[in-house]
């Protein structure tokens, strides 16, 4: 049976990640760290997952924990300390217990493409690539596009309440969404996937701002509009000035940190031009009329 160390598995993401291994009859060992919430704890237990606590600082117990690991799947999210420091304690000690494959937290859009420097959470994802990459491990990213709940959440696409759909430069650049059942689903046949390549890039739904503004309109029986909010260059602008006058400096998603990654999907800079949705066979895929119509 194949023996999958989910790190970050007590947040959401990374349960629903659980959930999906567990499914396909993996054995899942998750790895927390002192001081975690006992109740995420025991809901992992009761769910049929292996806890194993350690801090990511001891060597030793990270090892002992990847033993007999077939893959490290890394679900955690945050900033420098977490992304680059974290994952890399348990690069290191994945390779020196001889796990094969390595999954980092790269659920994002195209990271490769986008222009160096211009977002600061895609950034540490970047750079924790040459450290992996450099590492004699086989690793997998799955890069799934933007979470679907972005569409119903805080970002500034949809404003329900007033009727548009804002854009930046272009009412008619695709942008790639996925549900988080469904990228937790396909990184759970990732996981499985000894053959996985580098990358796997993943949307289940492409749409833009004039697409959402037809499904708005046929979703809820009233008009919308397609409301134009500037440039790139401003969206950039903006996100600078509020990075300046942010407070939050600990805070892994302020408001400019969502302009960053607006800008970063309306320039079409993040847009995948491939998907791998067949790899692990047909299935449906969450669209964003799906998500609409639940909100």
């Amino acid at each position: 049976m194949t023996v999958i160390l989910l790190a970050g598995a007590t947040g959401d993401f990374g349960h629903r990640i659980a959930r999906e291994l567990l499914a396909r009859n993996a054995t899942v060992r998750a790895l927390t760290r002192p001081g975690t919430d006992s109740h995420a704890v025991e809901r992992l237990r009761a769910f049929g997952v292996a806890v194993v606590e350690t801090d990511y600082a001891d060597g030793n117990g990270l090892r002992e924990a990847m033993r007999d690991v077939d893959c490290v799947v890394s679900a955690v999210n945050g900033l420098e300390p977490v992304i680059l420091t974290a994952q890399t304690q348990l690069l290191d000690a994945a390779v020196a217990a001889g796990v094969p494959r390595f999954i980092p937290s790269d659920y994002s859009i195209d990271y490769t493409t986008i222009q160096d420097g211009s977002n600061r959470n895609l950034q540490l994802r970047r750079d924790f690539r040459i450290r992996l990459d450099a590492a004699p491990i086989r690793a997998t990213s799955v890069l799934i596009g933007a979470f679907a709940d972005m569409l119903t959440g805080v970002a500034p696409i949809i404003l329900f309440g007033r009727r548009r759909v804002l854009y930046w430069r272009s009412a008619t650049q695709g942008m790639d969404f996925t549900t988080k059942d469904d990228a937790a689903s396909f990184i759970a046949e990732a996981a499985l996937d000894v053959e996985a390549p580098r990358f796997l890039r993943i949307a289940g739904d492409t749409v833009s701002a004039r697409d959402l503004t037809a499904l708005m309109t046929d979703v809820s029986g009233t008009r919308f509009r397609a409301t134009f909010a500037g440039g790139i260059r401003l969206l950039r602008l903006m996100a600078r000035i509020g990075r300046g006058l942010s407070k939050e400096k600990g805070d892994a998603f302020p408001a400019w940190q969502g302009m960053q990654y607006l800008a970063n999907m309306y320039s079409g800079d993040g847009k995948f031009h491939a998907l791998d949705n067949d790899r692990y066979g047909i299935r449906r895929w969450a669209s964003a009329r799906d998500v609409l119509t639940a909100r």
